[in-house]
Parts: structure tokens; C-alpha cells; sequence
């Protein structure tokens, strides 16, 4: 039997890639007819997710579709008040601009010449039941396990009770693409925060806007705006000045903070926004979802061969949801620096965008260190619903180490952890 996936988004198709890295086939359902081709959706790819999608062969081609900055600035009302620098290093770029449509072009690229993955477009789910050896759709696909990475709406967490705790803020923020020459000397991002050209509602409520570049002469726009605001020429004219310009794709949206309360049910794991869904501030939504794809899809191999302990699909709820709770705090922290909720809040973003120190714009993904994690408990076993790590485990440069000095697990490299465990 095949392990179900539900989602053809980046998620899931990472997750068909490494079951079929592993020897493992799956059918994934997308209830789409077809890939949407239009709009940026998520662009940022950290550079331990593009090491992670290395290792099913897209890592490389997702660092050369995109683009990287390595300058930032930071704007309050009408002066720059923080410029950040990242350095250039070997290897991968420390994250690249490539937008989620040209991710999961690339992923169904090579999902559609791996045979052990068959991909059915337009294909709902409407029900699914499991037993003690698999799960089953009401259309009557058979499989052992599944992945549920189909989206904040999930069909599969609804279809198991699954409450998907958290709040949604009210704030709006309209996204576009726009086409435009911005004669930068080198690709750069820029945060506005209270610009007088993007005044708040009925100039009380701070604003913001956020520009990022992407390929072919394309920049991401977030313009925040009051509740009966509409993209106009006037905003873009704020910022591209009287460049000729093309909007290529807009859309509207609000932030969320929410997780799934469990991502295990039996035999079917949630992953990517299925799982948990925050604000994009620090791009941490997909790549904290193609960690859950990898970490799944090896704990499903191994559960599969006979050769997992019986608390291995257990833990996946247990890393991954340490893992959504450091995003959703971190974000969340950064979302009341964006839209303070009461004066103590508001007072403490004034000062530090007055003096430069303490702006939160958001902080880049970074991989998740599993220290608490129960396959690096004395013995390996997991107790249920236990997030504690056993006696004498440390840190070193990101590394957790056991009580014998050897390395346990790294950061959100799966594969290192599978080595250390004998998996």
C-alpha cells in the first residue's frame, strides 16, 4: 500500500518526495484542477530548508529561480533608523526570494518523473476512516498512513475533530506584485513603519509597509490598510515614484495564529498550515512546513519497515508542535510590535523605533533544536504527551549533545537525528 497525501501544495509534494526517497510510494490528492501559476504567496526559503529540499534534489534549482538581498532598512516615518547586513558565505545564500508558485513548479517537476508518486489533480477529499492497519478514503483509496497538508482549512483536521486553537487579528494588509525598475544598485528589503504616505485608521492606528524584491524585476508589496481601503495608483506611486509600473497579481489578507491542538491522529499526521498557520513575519510558515514534511515522511518510512519503536509517530507531534510553538510565540511577538494592542505596547514600539533599538520586524526562520525532544530522552522511549528531555542533555553550537559527549540530534535536520538514532 501507498501512504495518502492530502495537498499538492510545497508541503506535500516535499513529503511524496522523501517517502520516495526512502523506497516509500504515495497518491497525492489535490482538490485544485490544476496549479495556480499566479502570485508571490510565500517567498522566503531559509538555507537549511533549501539543504533540506537539496537532498530531494530542488534545493539547488530553488536558490537559482530566486533572489537574494543581504542589505535591509528599516524606515520610521521619514528617516532610516536600522540597516542590517548579512554576510555572503559558500554555499547557499543564508535564505533566496523565490515565490511559492515557482517552488511548487519546481517540486511537481520532479514529483512527475518519480514513479513511486502518483499525483491526482482534482480529486476532493470527502471522507476518511482508519483501523489498525491503514486508512481508507470514501472514494476507496487504501494506505497505511497519511499526511494531511492540505491547507489552514483543512478537510482532513475537520474530518477528525481536530480543534485548531488561537485568534486571527483584524488588521488588513492588501499584498501585490508589482513589475517596476527601482534602480537598486543590488537587491534590497525595506520596511516602512508609519510612513506619512500610508497613514493608519484615521491616523491612530500605526501602519506599515513591507518591500521585498523577487525575480525578473518583480517586488512583493504589503501595504497595512484600514478596513475600507483599496490598492490604488496613489500607493504605489508612494514608493516607485513616476516609474512606469505592472501589477502583476494582488490580493488581500489577515494574519492568524493558530495550531492544530494535536498534529497525530492514529496513522495520519497534520503538516504545514493543516498543522499551524501564523503571520509571515520572519518567513516562517513554509519553511517551518517543509520541516514537517521531512520529519514525517522518514518517522512514516521507518514505521512502515518494522523498524520504529512504538512511540516514533508520537513524537512527530511532540518536535513538531515544540517546533509551531516557538514560531507562533516568536511571531506573535512581532505582531504586537506591528499592531501594539494597548499603550504599554504602543509605548515600547515608539521608543525603539525613536532610538533605532529593539525593532521587531520580524525575526528569519531558524531550524529548531529538538533539546526537549523524547527520542533523545535515556532510552529513547517517549512518555505520552511529555515534552521533556532526559537528564544530562546539553547544547554546543546548536547541537544537541547526550550525556556520553556524543551528538544527538542538529537543529531541524532530520537526517542527522535519523543517523544518531540508528533510524
Amino acid at each position: 500500500m501507498s501512504v495518502l497525501i492530502v495537498g499538492a501544495g510545497p508541503v506535500g509534494l516535499t513529503a511524496a518526495l522523501f517517502l520516495a526517497r526512502a523506497g516509500v510510494p504515495s497518491v497525492v490528492l489535490e482538490k485544485a484542477e490544476q496549479r495556480g501559476r499566479q502570485g508571490s504567496r510565500s517567498i522566503c526559503v531559509q538555507r537549511d530548508v533549501l539543504e533540506i529540499l537539496e537532498r530531494i534534489g530542488v534545493g539547488q534549482a530553488v536558490a537559482d529561480a530566486g533572489v537574494t538581498w543581504y542589505t535591509g532598512r528599516t524606515y520610521h516615518r521619514d528617516r532610516e533608523v536600522l540597516t542590517l547586513t548579512f554576510p555572503e558565505a559558500e554555499g547557499f545564500p543564508p535564505f533566496v526570494n523565490t515565490p511559492q508558485t515557482v517552488v511548487e513548479q519546481l517540486l511537481e517537476e520532479r514529483v512527475r518523473a518519480e514513479p513511486l508518486i502518483e499525483l491526482r489533480y482534482g480529486h476532493a477529499l470527502r471522507g476518511l476512516a482508519q483501523d489498525d492497519e491503514g486508512v481508507s478514503t470514501e472514494d476507496g483509496i487504501r494506505a497505511t498512513h497519511c499526511i494531511a497538508a492540505d491547507g489552514v482549512h483543512s478537510t482532513v483536521r475537520q474530518l477528525l475533530d481536530i480543534p485548531f486553537d488561537g485568534f486571527s487579528f483584524d488588521d488588513r494588509f492588501i499584498i501585490a506584485d508589482v513589475r517596476v525598475d527601482l534602480d537598486f544598485e543590488t537587491p534590497e528589503r525595506r520596511f516602512y513603519f508609519d510612513p506619512p504616505w500610508n497613514p493608519g485608521q484615521k491616523g491612530i492606528q500605526p501602519s506599515q509597509v513591507l518591500l521585498h524584491p523577487q525575480p525578473k524585476g518583480v517586488w512583493r508589496i504589503d501595504w497595512q490598510v484600514p478596513e475600507d481601503v483599496e490598492l490604488t495608483d496613489d500607493h504605489i506611486r508612494a514608493i516607485v515614484g513616476d516609474k512606469p509600473y505592472e501589477v502583476v497579481w494582488q490580493s488581500t489578507y489577515r494574519f492568524h495564529q493558530r495550531r492544530a491542538r494535536t498534529f497525530r491522529k492514529g496513522r495520519i499526521l497534520l503538516a504545514g498550515d493543516a498543522a499551524h498557520v501564523m503571520s509571515p513575519f520572519g518567513a516562517r510558515g513554509l519553511n517551518s512546513g517543509i520541516c514537517d514534511a521531512d520529519n514525517a515522511a522518514w518517522k512514516i518510512a521507518a514505521d512502515r519497515a518494522g523498524e520504529a519503536g512504538p512511540h516514533l509517530l508520537d513524537s512527530y507531534d511532540v518536535e513538531r508542535g515544540q517546533a509551531a510553538d516557538e514560531n507562533l510565540r516568536i511571531t506573535g511577538d512581532t505582531m504586537r510590535f506591528l499592531v501594539p494592542g494597548n499603550e504599554e505596547e504602543r509605548a515600547h514600539r515608539e521608543k525603539a523605533l525613536e532610538t533605532g533599538e529593539g525593532i521587531d520586524s520580524g525575526k528569519l526562520f531558524t531550524p529548531f533544536a529538538y533539546e526537549n525532544s523524547p527520542l533523545t530522552t535515556d532510552g529513547g522511549e517517549l512518555v505520552p504527551h511529555s515534552r521533556t528531555a532526559g537528564p544530562g542533555f546539553t547544547t554546543r553550537n546548536g547541537w544537541l549533545i547526550r550525556p556520553d559527549g556524543h551528538v544527538a540530534a542538529h537543529r531541524c535536520d532530520d537526517q542527522v537525528k535519523r543517523r544518531a538514532l540508528g533510524w
